[in-house]
């Protein structure tokens, strides 16, 4: 799954390296509990841009789907943490 940059036009050059790309997007974005938790092992053990991932998902505040090895509620938890400090 690319990830494009604000002009939607070329992907960010990080995600050229996921290791997202070579799986069905269904394992991250779908409501299997089980699928979510092969992404998010996938991103830990496998991707080499897992970081770069998760800080593209915070900071453009992804709604849905593993992004980064997080779930979205592990995301927002990181979200509210930081704005409370």
């Amino acid at each position: 799954m690319n990830v494009y940059t604000d002009n939607r036009l070329t992907p960010e050059p990080w995600s050229e390296k996921a290791a997202c790309l070579q799986v069905d997007p269904e394992m991250f974005f779908g409501s299997d509990g089980m699928f979510r938790e092969d992404a998010k092992r996938l991103c830990n053990t496998k991707c080499e841009v897992v970081a770069e991932c998760l800080a593209y998902a915070l900071e453009n505040r992804e709604r849905w789907g593993v992004w980064g090895g997080l779930s979205e509620i592990e995301r927002r938890r990181i979200l509210t943490r930081r704005r409370v400090a």
